[in-house]
């Protein structure tokens, strides 16, 4: 079966899903206060999986493969910025685990699919 939208791809629904709890967690308590960290984290999150969804729209497997490669990035930039609100204390270690693990598995997808692309 071939994917024929963005929204089909399980990578994006995963990074959808990762996006909403970036977003629960930074809405309350001292990350809600810490704009900065807050709106930079939330900018990460959106643009993993903004960055599939244009690259897929794009209609070239070569463009789609240099976006994913942004979405890499952007997830890695998540990882680093949920590490900081760890060490702040601004997430518990369940919370930061949770998030950590999940844009570890995109992570992943991400590789696996520019790898694909590449071929």
């Amino acid at each position: 079966m071939s994917v024929t939208r963005f929204e089909d791809l399980l990578v994006w629904q995963k990074a959808m899903r990762l996006c909403v709890a970036v977003y629960r967690v930074t809405r309350t308590g001292h990350f809600a206060r810490d704009f900065g960290l807050r709106d930079q984290v939330q900018r990460a999150a959106v643009s993993v999986l903004s960055n599939i969804a244009e690259g897929f729209d794009r209609n070239s497997r070569a463009e789609f493969a240099r976006f994913v490669s942004i979405a890499r990035g952007s997830a890695g930039e998540v990882r680093a910025q949920i590490y900081l609100a760890r060490e702040l204390g601004y997430l518990s270690e369940a919370e930061s685990g949770e998030l950590l693990a999940a844009c570890a598995e995109i992570t992943r997808m991400l590789i696996a699919l520019r790898k694909s692309l590449e071929k």
